[in-house]
């Protein structure tokens, strides 16, 4: 697809967090970067790991709001190795149309296991994959019925400009749903939480992932990251009308909706 980027927009953001540290917003994009080459080939099995398989629960409460249908057009950005965009084709059965999923991510080696799923379910005819930045989508104005973003937009070195992206690519009426760590809300087990989130996960990544440092990132990301009521500010700042958010596990993941005015 040509790009198609409308002119204008929102202005590019300055210094991210990266974890715990400010950093410029390109540094920021290259240490997120090789976070993600990193961890690429173990993405997968540290997911069931690390969340105890819950978030296989998570991504299918996604699927269930999300409610695909034959002929709607989905984007998943920051899409990685296709959870998502396999989930959807997957529950949509039967031969659905060619290009029915398009997976965004900017790390080719997360996409490249991504195209090595498709290839082993067979689905690769149905499916398109685009490596570029959820920031500066190469992506028609209007042309997508819902678009998703899973545990990726904390990534995001510009959030606020991947947010206007999502709604300028969706239809009137596109339905935006983004998935991700938020504010936990049952203070009593906050402690095991950060013991748990600093202590056993970056030693898990270490040993199975070969990656402490990447998975200590996250972390500190999840932490860095806005709370349920900030996430649906930013998502109406950005255009979308109606948004509201659906906690899961007690807060630790929240499912914010949008919809495309």
């Amino acid at each position: 697809m040509a790009a198609s980027r409308r002119e204008g927009g929102p202005p590019h953001e300055g210094p991210s967090d990266f974890g715990f540290r400010r950093v410029s917003a390109a540094e920021h994009a290259g240490l997120v970067g090789r976070v993600f080459s990193s961890v690429a080939p173990r993405y997968d099995l540290m997911n069931d790991l690390m969340s105890g398989g819950l978030h296989r629960l998570w991504k299918s409460a996604l699927i269930e709001r999300l409610h695909p249908r034959p002929g709607r057009r989905l984007v998943d950005l920051a899409g990685g190795t296709g959870d998502i965009a396999f989930r959807v084709l997957e529950r949509l059965g039967g031969d659905p149309e060619p290009g029915g999923a398009t997976i965004v991510d900017r790390n080719p080696a997360m996409l490249a296991v991504a195209r090595d799923r498709a290839i082993d379910r067979g689905i690769l005819r149905e499916l398109d994959l685009v490596c570029a930045d959820a920031a500066e989508l190469p992506l028609p104005a209007r042309s997508f019925d819902s678009c998703t973003i899973a545990f990726g937009l904390r990534n995001v070195t510009r959030r606020g400009e991947a947010l206007a992206e999502a709604r300028r690519i969706l239809k009137p009426g596109g339905h935006f749903l983004c998935l991700e760590f938020s504010r936990f809300m049952i203070p009593a087990l906050a402690p095991l939480y950060d013991f748990y989130s600093f202590r056993v996960l970056p030693a898990l990544g270490g040993i199975v992932a070969g990656d402490a440092d990447a998975y200590r990132y996250l972390a500190e990301s999840i932490r860095r990251f806005p709370d349920q009521d900030a996430l649906a500010g930013e998502m109406r700042a950005a255009g979308f009308g109606n948004v509201t958010w659906r906690n899961l596990s007690g807060g630790i993941v929240a499912l914010h909706s949008g919809w495309r005015t």
